[in-house]
């Protein structure tokens, strides 16, 4: 994910801190096994995972605006939000 993206959703989740938890708990659930041990040492999921589901959402090369982005991503964890 570009950085753009990146702080696009940091920027639409941090108004609201009901998702707060919620991001934290699917960053974790999403975290590869042993993310310390390979460079570079965060706990984000594989990029080839992120080019997969950013194609599956949008088609094509999976390129869409950071504010389309960030909206899904914030609709996701108000969806999350709602399982127990």
């Amino acid at each position: 994910m570009e950085f753009r993206t990146l702080l696009a959703v940091i920027l639409a989740v941090l108004p609201r801190p009901s998702l707060w938890w919620v991001a934290a708990r699917q960053a974790i659930r999403l975290a590869p096994t042993r993310w310390w041990s390979t460079p570079p040492h965060l706990p984000v999921p594989p990029e080839d995972y992120i080019r997969f589901r950013m194609v599956t959402a949008y088609g094509g090369d999976g390129s869409a605006p950071p504010t389309q982005v960030a909206r899904d991503v914030v609709s996701y964890l108000e969806w999350c939000r709602t399982w127990p």
